[in-house]
This record gives structure tokens, sequence and C-alpha cells, in this order.
């Protein structure tokens, strides 16, 4: 008898004004990836995907939900309206559920309060107007994807393939992306620096106590964290924090740190002009020569090859 495909549930909210495209474009986008992940022995992943819209209501899921977009819209940024289902949305991410968005999208994910001290992006357009309404979120409208851990923001209103194709590598990994990017000709090779994908923590593992301390080092990666104070950050002691640690994200505390310093130096690599030494001192590493070891151990690349290969050409640097 073959084995159960494991079902990971898609939600879509379809608020007033949203861009059906992206809806339907993101539903047809998961259908391919189950048809061809279906082929694949080696995959037992399906995504279940389901549109909910806010005006019928929006009470808690019977099961978990893997991931919810908020798509881009046409008729504007959503308004004050729309607090219930930013509260619905902050909801479902206190639960473990990865929350998306694309274009206008992101004015729901601010207003839950899922964007607070993160980078985020939406359209070049809106950004005024969304730095005039959350002056406290970093807006960096220059990318096109911002992937941090439990959220993903997406800019322009077709940025939705970008985000779908992101979703995909993470639900069904990096070889059914790819197939399905070539299915639907549209071309990864501006992605491919994607492919080494920012850690991405499990969440969804239903420890509370440790999704706490997890999004509290996703602020604080940077600084130097002794395990006492992830500890009492948890309200646990030391031995039973350590042991939940590692059942929860299948990490130690000190490698799953290392995880998220090395994906927000990546992002300075390929962003900004800075020696090497600047990203290490920025991302919590006095001595560069360790974080080039730990970069190398982690990505397979030193951080000198990983700008080389990925930087925009207009700010590579030794």
């Amino acid at each position: 008898m073959p084995a159960r495909p494991d079902s990971q549930r898609v939600a879509i909210l379809v608020y007033p004004g949203a861009q059906l495209s992206a809806v339907y474009g993101l539903t047809d986008l998961f259908e391919v990836a189950n048809r061809f992940a279906a082929e694949r022995p080696d995959t037992r992943v399906r995504a279940e995907v389901v549109h909910w819209r806010p005006e019928e209501g929006l009470p808690p899921p019977e099961q978990p939900l893997a991931v919810v977009i908020v798509p881009p819209s046409l008729a504007g940024t959503p308004g004050e309206g729309a607090a219930p289902t930013s509260a619905w949305l902050a909801a479902r991410h206190g639960e473990g559920t990865l929350v998306c968005s694309v274009c206008a999208g992101a004015f729901l994910l601010a207003e839950a309060g899922l964007l607070a001290e993160r980078v985020a992006t939406t359209h070049w357009a809106l950004a005024g107007q969304f730095a005039a309404r959350f002056p406290e979120i970093a807006l960096a409208t220059d990318r096109l994807l911002v992937e941090d851990g439990d959220v993903i923001t997406a800019g322009g209103l077709m940025a939705w393939t970008d985000l779908g194709l992101k979703l995909v590598e993470r639900l069904f990994g990096p070889a059914i992306m790819l197939t399905v990017a070539r299915y639907f000709l549209v071309d990864p090779g501006g992605r491919e620096q994607r492919f080494y994908s920012v850690f991405s923590p499990e969440l969804g593992h239903g420890d509370a106590a440790i999704r706490k301390v997890q999004r509290w080092l996703q602020a604080r990666s940077a600084e130097a964290i002794a395990l006492p104070a992830m500890a009492a950050c948890a309200g646990l002691g030391e031995r039973t924090f350590l042991r939940r640690f590692v059942k929860a994200t299948g990490l130690r505390p000190a490698q799953y740190v290392q995880h998220l310093r090395v994906g927000k130096a990546r992002d300075l690599l390929e962003r900004l002009d800075l020696s090497i030494a600047e990203v290490a001192w920025k991302v919590g590493y006095g001595d560069p020569g360790a974080f080039r070891k730990i970069f190398q151990r982690i990505l397979g690349l030193s951080p000198g090859e990983y700008r080389r290969r990925f930087a925009v050409a207009s700010r590579r640097r030794g």
C-alpha cells in the first residue's frame, strides 16, 4: 500500500479587492507542484490549497495551516476595516503558521504586528504610504522578496510568482521548484541565488515556550546570548530547555544561532558593499576567521565565494 502524502494546508485570503490572477495563479502553481511531487517516489508532500474570504468569517482552522498568503490588491491598500483579518493572521502566526504577503498584502501583516523589528517589502509605489503608516518597520522596496524565518513579504503585483516558487521550494524541495518553474516557463536564473535558502526555522512543533525563544533570537541573533538567558526567556530550567529546544528544532541553541547569523550574513553579502570583517561584526562575530569557518561549514562556500556568485555586480567586493 503506498504511503499517504504529507498534506500541507495553504490558505489564500481572498479579501475584497484581492488580485484574482494571483489567487488562482498560486492555486495552479501548487496543483502543478502536487502533480510533479506525485511522480517522485522520494517526495510525499502534497499542498492542499483553500480560499478563505474574510467577509464570510475567519474561524480558527480545524486543522493546522502550514502557510497563509495575503495576495496583492487591485483596490488600494487595506484600510481600518481590516482589523479582524489582521487579528486572525496574528493568531495563526502565533500557532506557528508561515505568514506571507504580496504587494499591498504587507499592510495587513503590519497591522497584525507581524513585521515589527523585521525588514519587509511591498510595491515601490506604496513605499511612502507604508512608511507613513508604519514608520517603525524597515522597508526594503529594492528587494523583490524578503524572507525572514516565519514571515515572507514579496514586492510588486507579479511577485506572487516568486513567492509561489519560494513556497514550493520550502514545502517540496528545490528539485520540484525547478521543475515547476520550467513547466510555467518562468526563468529561475535570477532566483538561483536563493537556492541556498535563508535558514527556515521549524515553528510548527507545538512547543510555545521554545517558539517564544526562537522569535526572541530572530531579533537578537547578533548579540551574545548565553544558555541561561534563553532558558529564562522560555521560563524553563536549563536542562529542560536544552532538551526541549533540541527536540523542537533539531539543533542545539548555539548551532541554531549560527544558522540565524549566517542567514543574515548572506543578505548583507548580497546587498551591501561591506568588507567580510564588517559583515562578521554586524552579525555577531568579532573574529572574522571564526565567521569564515562557520559560514563555509554551513553553506559550503566561503563568504568571498558566496559574494562573487550572488552579489549585485556593482557591489561586489572581496
